[in-house]
C-alpha cells in the first residue's frame, strides 16, 4: 500500500495578543481553553517554561484546512512594537485601549497556516493543469464569449484539493479564546490596527 505524502503548511498571516507578562496563562490553562473552544482542534508540540507557564503550541484543525501556531514573546521588542502600534492607532482607537496597548509587554504571536495537499501545492500555480479556456482581451469582451457559461468547469473543478478553501474559523476561535484568556488586544500587524 502506498504512502501518503505528508501535506505542506503555508503561511497565511501572523496576528498579535498583546497583555501585561502577569496575565501570561500556564499551559494548562491554554490547554484548556483552547480544547473547549473546539472539539476539532488537535494540540500538538505543547510547551511550558519551568514554572508551567505558557510557552507554545500547535495547533491543527482538518476540517478547517488550517493550522495556527502560537508562542509566548517577552521583551524590548515587544514593548518597542507597542508603542509603535499605539502611535499609529491614536486616532482611531479609544483611549483605554491604547493605554492597554502602551502597557503591553508580552504577547502571544498567532501565525495562521493553510494545510494543502502536497501533490497541489508541488508546482506553481501558474503551472497546474487547467481545463478552463483563456481568452485574449478581446475575445473576453466579445458576445460570444459568455454563451455557454453554464458554470460546468467551475463547478466540476471545486472538488479538486486546490479548490478546498481554507477556513478561518480555526484562526478566529484560538485568537478568540486567548485574548479572553489573557485580557489582551488582538493586533493585525499587517494592517496595523485591532481586531
Amino acid at each position: 500500500m502506498g504512502e501518503k505524502k505528508a501535506d505542506e503548511l503555508h503561511w497565511r498571516e501572523t496576528y498579535f495578543i498583546v497583555f501585561p507578562e502577569h496575565e501570561r496563562p500556564t499551559l494548562d490553562a491554554v490547554e484548556h481553553m483552547l480544547g473547549d473552544a473546539s472539539k476539532r482542534f488537535q494540540l500538538k508540540n505543547l510547551s511550558a517554561d519551568d514554572q508551567g507557564l505558557f510557552q507554545s503550541v500547535l495547533v491543527e484543525s482538518d476540517d478547517d484546512h488550517a493550522a495556527v501556531e502560537v508562542s509566548f514573546e517577552i521583551g524590548e521588542a515587544v514593548v518597542e512594537q507597542n508603542l509603535e502600534f499605539a502611535k499609529q492607532m491614536q486616532d482611531h482607537v479609544p483611549a483605554d485601549q491604547l493605554q492597554q496597548l502602551m502597557l503591553a509587554d508580552a504577547r502571544l504571536e498567532v501565525a495562521h497556516f493553510e494545510r494543502c495537499a502536497a501533490e497541489a501545492t508541488s508546482q506553481p500555480v501558474s503551472e497546474r493543469k487547467s481545463t478552463r479556456r483563456s481568452l485574449d482581451l478581446n475575445e473576453a469582451f466579445s458576445d460570444s464569449a459568455y454563451a455557454d457559461d453554464s458554470g460546468d468547469d467551475f463547478d466540476s473543478d471545486l472538488g479538486d484539493p486546490e479548490f478546498e478553501m481554507l477556513d478561518p474559523t480555526c484562526l478566529l476561535t484560538v485568537v478568540d479564546a486567548l485574548a479572553a484568556l489573557t485580557d489582551g488586544l488582538t493586533i493585525d500587524p499587517a494592517a496595523g490596527e485591532l481586531v
